[in-house]
């Protein structure tokens, strides 16, 4: 479903926020893309929805080039920033009517694909309301719903836990597991390493740009022995040895 080649940005000349990441997201599965603070998750992910262009490499979505044909690779796909960044000054609704009139949704699918989303999410109250009412939550729902209502084979979430109530991250999840087991894909990143250890059928851990590991968290266990998820993330990422040695706090 995504094939990375050699995926390297480099920022200001010299600095690497990606560095030559490669890796296959197959069809059929929940992809965790995790990381620490600046490791390069988000610029990773901008450039496979085209929203960076890449300094060396390549990302193929179903074969299809995103460097060479931008239009119809994101027509396979549904984003959602890290960031809920929606147009304020006009309703929820009027911008659900937008990104629908973009990929080009007749209006009676998009009635019913609207009301589901809208009752899935809690937002059916607030949808006529100006988006600039919206609490942060609120905006998030909206983001997920503009991505979802065109029904694309790849979801491509940044940080979509964030934000959400647990009700709404629960039909999130269940969301995320119904749309792989029919075929679909789902890439997105987390700092919420029981939700990736949960929900994942394999995981990529990148750090300072590189990408360290891929695989399941059996394959990681099988690696660095049998800790949680998170402890092995902090051994992957060298997180605990950068951080220093704060056992004196539970010192009496």
């Amino acid at each position: 479903m995504i094939e990375i080649r050699q995926l390297t940005k480099i920022y200001s000349g010299s600095v690497k926020a990606v560095d030559g990441v490669s890796m296959t997201v197959k069809r059929g599965e929940i992809f965790g893309f995790l990381g620490p603070n600046g490791a390069g998750k988000t610029t990773t992910i901008k450039m496979i929805v085209g929203l960076l262009k890449p300094t060396e490499g390549q990302i193929m979505i179903e074969d299809i080039d995103v460097a060479s044909s931008p239009v119809e690779a994101k027509l396979k796909m549904g984003y959602v920033a890290d960031e809920p960044l929606v147009m304020e000054k006009i309703t929820g609704i009027q911008y659900l009517n937008l990104i629908c009139d973009v990929f080009k949704i007749p209006p009676s699918v998009r009635a019913e694909r609207a009301e589901r989303l809208l009752q899935n999410f809690k937002l059916s109250d607030a949808i006529k309301d100006p988006v600039s009412t919206y609490s942060h939550g609120m905006r998030q729902k909206l983001s997920l719903i503009a991505a979802l209502i065109h029904n694309p084979d790849l979801w491509i979430l940044d940080e979509p836990i964030v934000g959400l109530d647990p009700e709404s991250a629960f039909i999130l999840k269940q969301m995320m597991r119904n749309h792989v087991k029919a075929g679909n894909t789902v890439f997105f990143s987390t700092h919420v390493m029981e939700v990736a250890e949960r929900i994942c059928d394999r995981i990529g851990i990148i750090n300072k740009g590189k990408l360290e590991f891929v695989g399941t968290v059996k394959e990681l266990r099988d690696l660095r022995g049998q800790g949680s998820l998170e402890q092995l993330f902090l051994e992957v990422t060298g997180s605990e040895t950068e951080n220093g040695d704060f056992s004196y706090l539970d010192a009496n």
